[in-house]
């Protein structure tokens, strides 16, 4: 098969990641193997690209060389296999989730990390959703605990994680207001935000309104500003903001959030991802009743991942970045 292969770590994706042919991969148990129609890149793309922070690669993703073919993991297909104690999926079904080396033409997937696929998406639209849309939904769910008629703040609206956090938390009744660049303002209205701030104009934490939740994903904000934006007894989930350091990334504010968070009467905290099949059907749900939906800022051949991986990096995309893998029609 045709794949982009990763052999060591490193920051430039042209340096890092090149096209080849390998071989198909084998099924374990418990695994299907799925033919990838699309997949997509996401900041943790990078991280595992680069391995950096450095704890990355002692979480499962390799050391001292990376451990999987390559970085990609969300993706969407069809399944050609089925693996050993294998229920609820056959060949021919098709699927959207989460797989490691998901920049090829095949990958083997755990059945955990895998649901039907929305009916209503393309598999180029399904593909966008897997890591990005479980992490909003987590922030806004379980962390942000958003109920209706709240006032939300999620600043770094635009990208992928915030395109659907927008409509996540619009979904479960809240009063949005988005955090942006200039150019992504009309995107993020168009996602269902309520109110629109531009951050090269205007310090959303610096005025004088109170949000019940704010979810943290772009930016290194103080902890003091952010919490003088909360309410007193405000939640405050911080989902990204990153530096260039090599040990802690920037979760060095995500530590302090945690040790303050017992002391003071606001919530305050961080979380890790959960790579679950249940959510992945909860997402199915509110794309296929129309609450929410991909917004894809642009879409690249397989052969061209390390200039998507670039683009994100540099281009401040409006939603997500999508890998084209393999068309109908094709062998």
């Amino acid at each position: 098969m045709t794949a982009i292969v990763q052999d060591e770590y490193g920051t430039e994706p042209e340096g890092v990641l090149r096209l080849a042919t390998v071989a198909r991969p084998s099924i374990r148990d418990n695994e299907v193997r799925v033919r990838v129609h699309a997949a997509s890149v996401d900041r943790g793309t990078w991280h595992v690209m680069a391995g950096l922070p450095y704890p990355i690669r002692a979480a499962g993703f390799g050391l001292p060389r990376p451990k999987h073919l390559n970085p990609g993991r969300s993706l969407s297909g069809t399944i050609d296999a089925v693996g050993t104690g294998v229920s609820g999926f056959e060949p021919g079904d098709e699927v959207f989730g989460i797989g490691a080396g998901s920049f090829a033409e095949y990958v083997g997937v755990r059945t955990d990390t895998l649901a039907a696929e929305p009916s209503n998406l393309s598999f180029e639209e399904a593909a966008a959703v897997p890591v990005s849309a479980l992490t909003a939904l987590q922030a806004v769910r379980d962390h942000g605990r958003v109920q209706t008629g709240e006032m939300v703040l999620i600043i770094g609206a635009s990208g992928g994680v915030g395109s659907f956090a927008v409509q996540i938390a619009k979904a479960y009744g809240a009063e949005v207001t988005g955090v942006c660049g200039t150019a992504a303002a009309t995107s993020v209205r168009g996602a269902g935000a309520d109110h629109v701030i531009d951050h090269t104009r205007a310090d959303p934490t610096g005025g004088s309104h109170r949000y019940d939740v704010i979810l943290d994903i772009a930016g290194n904000r103080r902890l003091s500003r952010l919490r003088r934006a909360l309410t007193p007894t405000g939640r405050l989930v911080i989902v990204g903001g990153e530096t260039d350091g090599r040990w802690l990334g920037g979760t060095g504010r995500q530590l302090r959030a945690l040790l303050l968070s017992p002391f003071v009467s606001q919530t305050l905290g961080t979380f890790v991802t959960s790579e679950n099949a249940d959510d992945l059907a909860v997402l199915r749900g509110l794309i296929e009743s129309g609450r929410i939906a991909p917004v894809i800022d642009r879409t690249y051949p397989l052969g061209e991942v390390p200039t998507a991986v670039r683009h994100l990096v540099e281009g401040h995309p409006q939603g997500k970045i999508v890998i084209a893998v393999w068309a109908p029609g094709r062998d």
